[in-house]
């Protein structure tokens, strides 16, 4: 791996280029690369305009993994580019900044899980997908905030430990009549959304709804009309007759909801909500991961193949 020091040094000599050459650089440095961008739907707008594919973690690794390309460039954080490499481990998977992590993911380990599964030998594991690869690999099942419920309804057992996130875990617990053992890990953006946030923009625009992402707490969704994954939400304001949406999740997740609908509005909370490892990412970062191919993302194959099986039997469910 490229010396991080070096490549943030060289990374800011390119920040002056305007953005438009830098994108242009970027898409002809792609096709002689035969490279995919993979960009999650809380990225900056103008790395969606150069994205390949748009969409929410587990399903830009699965199309990595099916697509026809040499190199991966995944535009979102850690975790979610080692689920790119455990699903496509031929590929060169690049994250155009290391330091992009996922604070919710980081608290939980793999120790942890062992030492919960002791404490209730009998329960199964289900771990959400913003979890390390180590900690999928100690898992059963992994999840994705979509499928959640039907994953712990569906597993054997009546008793389930869920990692890392204790609000789906409390959300997925309302919806099934299985025992949920919770870890306490949770999304500080998430986490920071309020119930008061919200009205007091619902106050400003009469009739809109409100989409959450089952992250946010209980006080929060129980007024959202909509609890639904990121990519879930595009689908929810399709079909709604309501014109005007309060988003609550990361900010990021407004610019992909006025492309997909762009007759209706949408808004964050009164404090936005803004995830700052996401924000990493720059057009700059990508062109210089392009030329590098670095920084990569490599899972050890004990690890990747233990956490394919819990990512494997989920799809299989």
């Amino acid at each position: 791996m490229a010396d991080l020091k070096t490549s943030v040094g060289e990374i800011s000599e390119v920040e002056e280029v305007p953005d438009e050459t830098v994108a242009e650089q970027i898409l002809k440095l792609k096709r002689e690369r035969n490279a995919l961008i993979f960009v999650h739907n809380y990225q900056r707008p103008e790395i969606h305009r150069i994205a390949d594919f748009v969409g929410d973690s587990l399903d830009l690794s699965r199309k990595a993994a099916e697509a026809d390309a040499d190199v991966i460039v995944f535009c979102g954080v850690h975790f979610m580019a080692e689920t790119a490499f455990i699903l496509s481990p031929e590929k060169i998977v690049l994250l155009p900044d290391m330091r992009a992590g996922c604070p919710m993911a980081n608290m939980v380990s793999q120790d942890d899980v062992r030492m919960l599964r002791k404490k209730h030998p009998d329960a199964v594991v289900v771990s959400y997908v913003n979890t390390t690869a180590a900690v999928k690999a100690e898992s059963d099942y992994c999840c994705t905030s979509a499928n959640a419920g039907d994953v712990v309804r569906a597993v054997e057992g009546e008793e389930v430990l869920f990692f890392p996130d204790r609000n789906l875990a409390s959300y997925v617990a309302r919806n099934v009549e299985k025992k949920i053992i919770p870890w306490q890990g949770f999304c500080p953006t998430h986490e920071q959304i309020t119930r008061e946030q919200i009205v007091e923009v619902m106050q400003l625009h009469a009739g809109a709804e409100v989409i959450a992402h089952p992250e946010c707490t209980e006080e929060v969704l129980n007024i959202a009309h909509h609890i639904k994954s990121t990519s879930g939400m595009v689908d929810a304001a399709m079909k709604s007759n309501a014109t005007e949406f309060i988003v609550a999740t990361e900010s990021g997740m407004i610019y992909p909801l006025e492309c997909a609908v762009p007759e209706k509005r949408f808004y964050p909370p009164s404090r936005e909500p803004i995830c700052s490892d996401m924000k990493l990412i720059t057009l700059s970062k990508v062109l210089y991961a392009l030329q590098t191919l670095e920084p990569r993302v490599v899972v050890p194959e004990d690890i990747r193949i233990k956490a394919f099986g819990a990512v494997e039997r989920m799809l299989e469910l």
